[in-house]
């Protein structure tokens, strides 16, 4: 059978799939979800900040950052479908009976190949991030909205992915591989978290005035 991609549902559908019993899409593939939305706002400004006089100085700036909102939001969109290859193996891993040799070696791998992609996820987020800091600054003001939303849905996205690498993390034998994973975790979340509250400031102030 062919292998389904959730990225050949619409928005209603992804959305029904979410809301339903099933296990896939889950708070994975809708973390990845939300830092592609994320993705997509800082390409929007961009587009809208392109070729207008107003910033002119910043034309360069906003050329590289559309370059790369644009390649984050594809990788977060596929990000959708990581989430969900990589629960299938672990999903299958927890029905192996216990008395079976070769179920802490199974369980092992799935668990830490279930980790990688919301730690990406995370990493993809944090660039997005990065992104929508320097739009505050740089993308056109009838925008500049958009930015902030952008800002949170990428720092949501952070958040939630992380908390895919907790409950998988906390399974996990290998206690050097979790300390590495965490501490990186940890890391990214400390630092990003701050920057996307920092943006929404910026974002806020620009409004306000």
């Amino acid at each position: 059978m062919a292998e389904i991609s959730m990225l050949d549902n619409n928005l209603v559908d992804f959305n029904a799939a979410l809301a339903s019993k099933d296990a896939i899409p889950g708070g994975g593939g809708a973390s990845a979800a939300a830092g592609a939305l994320g993705a997509a706002l800082a390409s929007m400004v961009c587009n809208l900040t392109h070729g207008k006089k107003k910033y002119a100085e910043y034309e360069g700036d906003i050329s590289r950052i559309l370059d790369k909102s644009e390649k984050l939001r594809i990788k977060l969109l596929d990000g959708i479908d990581g989430d969900a290859r990589a629960f299938e193996p672990l999903s299958k891993a927890y029905s192996i009976p216990k008395d079976d040799p070769d179920r802490d070696r199974i369980m092992e791998k799935a668990l830490k190949d279930a980790c990688v992609v919301p730690i990406d996820v995370m990493q993809l987020c944090c660039e997005t991030i990065e992104l929508h800091r320097e739009l505050a600054e740089k993308g056109s003001a009838i925008a500049i909205s958009d930015v902030g939303v952008g800002a949170m849905l990428s720092k949501a996205a952070l958040i939630g992915a992380s908390l895919n690498v907790i409950i998988n993390a906390r399974s996990i034998k290998d206690k050097e591989y979790v300390d590495r994973i965490i501490t990186k975790m940890n890391r990214l979340l400390n630092d990003y978290c701050a920057i996307a509250d920092e943006t929404y400031k910026i974002v806020v102030d620009r409004i306000s005035k």
